[in-house]
């Protein structure tokens, strides 16, 4: 690959970025060298940058986050070189090619730890690594994000390749697309009142960013009767409602008691059979709670970083209303091509062309990170080599 430079914007502590240069790597075997072409700014790449440094608080391997870190692992780039035989295979067994265009998975297991062994989704991995996370950018060969113009894929992780008629501006949202499994876990098609999720349930999505925006998607295309999205953000609602919800709450309008009413209102007192929340802000999960109707279903998809405790009541929140509650931990392999190939036949029929709302060059990740927390964007993302 020869010993030109990659440049990477690089988080050196939280709030503070420097653009650095590193090697180009030869891949090891069983290794890929990605060109990057585009990577998402995730609401988990915020907190890290906001100083919330522990990921996976209250599991048996809560880890803190590496400095220096490259962040970024909602990537999409072509594959620049194969390390070993030159020979390699994505996810779904696709026979793999320099120059393919590939989604690369967002972390990578160990294989051998007890979830790994009884076939847990790779989330419970007590040895589990994340690009763009937890792999620090102090370590050769330093290429572990995707906020640089090469990613280092590393042996032991998942590739997918693209296809050819998904757009790379929508191929970036494919891992966010296939967080939207808890809802696959939760879906029956069935009329036994006791399944989680019937067809023509009301869904209540909390926080329509990208990641809520799939979820309602998601939630229209597997057969929810009448959808709700609440958002601080007026054009996000406006987008939500052209993506297909029935009604939208402006959150910056209304109180939590004005809310909880609306909701009643349109489920006939009862409350909303399934609340899923993608806000990422704990403290409205209470609120969520009380939004389900009795033997409701939440699920909780927004919080991958621990920004406080919530006070929850037993028995009102929990008890008393017979609520279930699915922990989304992250997506899962499978989901990767399905979710794709989902976005190629849909994106004739939803908005989701305008999901990525703002595109930025390494030099202005600062700039990137701002517009990403504003109310006024929906995906931000980092274009490295323009």
């Amino acid at each position: 690959m020869g010993t030109r430079a990659v440049r990477a914007a690089t988080l050196v502590a939280p709030g503070r970025y420097e653009i650095r240069e590193y090697p180009l790597p030869e891949p090891g075997p069983g290794a890929i060298l990605v060109r990057m072409a585009l990577s998402g700014i995730c609401g988990t790449d915020k907190h890290t940058y906001q100083g919330y440094t522990t990921q996976y608080a209250g599991t048996g391997a809560p880890k803190q986050i590496p400095f220096p870190i490259i962040q970024g692992h909602e990537n999409v780039g072509t594959i620049a070189a194969i390390g070993g035989s030159n020979v390699c295979s994505d996810f779904e067994g696709v026979p793999l090619h320099v120059g393919d265009r590939v989604v690369v998975g967002a972390n990578v297991v160990c294989g051998h730890c007890y979830y790994c062994q009884h076939d847990f989704p790779y989330y419970y991995c007590e040895n589990m690594v994340d690009y763009g996370n937890n792999m620090s950018a102090a370590d050769p060969p330093h290429l572990f994000g995707g906020w640089s113009q090469y990613l280092y894929v590393v042996p032991g992780s998942f590739l997918v390749r693209v296809p050819d008629e998904l757009p790379t501006e929508l191929a970036v949202l494919t891992e966010v697309m296939a967080v939207t499994v808890g809802l696959d876990r939760a879906k029956q098609f069935s009329a036994v009142p006791n399944e989680a999720f019937l067809f023509d349930d009301s869904v209540v999505v909390l926080g329509v960013g990208p990641l809520g925006m799939c979820f309602l998607m998601k939630a229209r295309m597997l057969g929810a009767g009448t959808l709700i999205a609440v958002d601080l953000s007026r054009s996000r609602l406006d987008l939500a409602r052209r993506l297909g919800a029935d009604q939208t709450i402006d959150a910056s309008a209304t109180t939590a008691t004005e809310r909880l009413a609306i909701i009643r209102d349109l489920t006939r007192g009862r409350g909303a059979d399934v609340v899923v929340e993608c806000a990422g802000v704990p403290q409205v999960i209470p609120e969520a709670l009380e939004m389900l109707r009795i033997g409701g279903l939440l699920v909780e998809a927004g919080n991958f970083s621990d920004l406080g405790e919530v006070a929850i009541n037993p028995h009102r929140h929990l008890c008393s209303k017979n609520v279930r509650i699915i922990g989304v931990g992250g997506e899962e392999g499978a989901s990767y091509g399905p979710s794709m190939r989902q976005l190629a036949r849909y994106m004739q029929h939803y908005p989701v062309r305008e999901f990525v709302s703002h595109r930025y060059h390494l030099d202005a990740v600062e700039a990137a990170m701002q517009k990403s927390i504003a109310a006024d964007s929906m995906k931000v993302v980092i274009d490295p080599w323009a």
